[in-house]
């Protein structure tokens, strides 16, 4: 397996800025996923096994599936104390932003974020990384931010300091972004990465357990309304599930109750594209899911802001749910009679 992920003089710079720093502050996303935390985690427990100050900050709480990865105890929520929390970033000499291409991703940290005096270093899997970090460490191919981290941590030489609890998380996210290796995972490299792991001792099969296959009768109740009564077919092989947050609310949700719930109209035969659209507070969450060669992070960044995989991909809309389902509806009519066609959708 290719360790290369870095020219040589990003390494030694990277080596340089994580040796040298006394106080490194770890980013994620909004909405932490399994990646973003997997990533977080593990970095957090290899810095503090160097004997460095070193804390994740996060903008908002992780899914109670991922908080049994020892270490998201010591997780900091930004809204939960933002003025001592912007005293952190303002404090840190080095901010490691894991699993997001674009400042914006943090939400309601960005502008804190950014004003933070400290250098920048960016370790990420997605397309179209933007310049606001000094090192950028950028590779679409890879299918997860954990996987790319340990190819940094390996070509760094440091593979001695994944021991199991970090091993646990890198695994935990090298999961969780392809489905439990259901999607995005033909790369023989996540393969030797996982056997390699294995000899720290993790329990692959437990890790599985609590982050994917351990629910509250409140989640089923859930997504199997969601399924029996607003899943909607699409004749080409589409299918949309939407949530206001009035049906939430009725099954009691909490974050982490939808996570996956957007894969599963996949599993229908001839159903090559899935959408899943969720009310939020303030805007409409999209997940986009598809098969084969049908690539929804082309809908993501062209309709909804937003962008990822090309079986796996996000955004949002700012509007109602009703108007988002819509433009959903509108949107990929077009793209399904191209892909029938094996041309562009224009």
């Amino acid at each position: 397996m290719s360790g290369i992920v870095m020219a040589a003089e990003e390494a030694k710079r990277l080596k340089e800025m994580l040796t040298d720093c006394r106080f490194a502050v770890i980013v994620a996303h909004v909405g932490p996923d399994g990646d973003a935390v997997g990533s977080s985690v593990a970095l957090w427990h290899i810095l503090s096994d160097m004997g460095k100050e070193a804390c994740v900050m996060l903008p908002d709480s992780i899914p109670a599936t991922l908080s049994f990865l020892e270490g998201t105890e010591q997780i900091r929520v930004f809204t939960e104390n933002r003025e001592a929390n912007i005293a952190l970033l303002n404090r840190a000499d080095l901010i490691v932003c894991l699993d997001f291409n674009d400042s914006k991703r943090t939400d309601y940290m960005q502008e804190a974020l950014l004003a933070a005096p400290a250098r920048k270093v960016m370790i990420d899997h997605h397309l179209y990384p933007q310049p606001f970090c000094e090192l950028i460490i950028s590779h679409p191919e890879i299918s997860s931010t954990s996987l790319l981290l340990y190819k940094v941590l390996v070509q760094l030489g440091w593979r001695d300091k994944i021991e199991k609890r970090a091993a646990s998380a890198i695994y935990m996210g090298m999961m969780t972004d392809t489905g439990n290796f259901s999607y995005n995972s033909n790369d023989p490299a996540i393969y030797t990465a996982i056997s390699d792991l294995l000899t720290e001792g993790i329990d692959k099969d437990y890790i599985y357990t609590k982050a994917c296959n351990t629910f509250s009768a409140d989640r089923l109740r859930l997504c199997a309304y969601a399924i029996y009564e607003k899943m909607e077919l699409f004749p080409g092989g589409a299918a949309l599930i939407s949530l206001s947050r009035k049906e939430l609310n009725t099954y009691h949700y909490v974050k982490g109750d939808t996570e996956g719930l957007v894969n599963e109209p996949l599993a229908i035969d001839g159903i090559k594209v899935s959408a899943f659209l969720r009310e939020e507070t303030d805007m409409i969450k999209v997940s986009l899911r598809s098969k084969g060669d049908f690539a929804v992070n082309v809908i993501a960044s062209e309709h909804f802001g937003g962008g990822g995989h090309k079986n796996a991909a996000g955004g949002e809309f700012f509007g109602t749910l009703e108007e988002a389902c819509k433009k959903f509806r509108e949107v990929i009519s077009l793209y399904l009679d191209a892909d029938k066609r094996g041309g562009d959708k224009r």
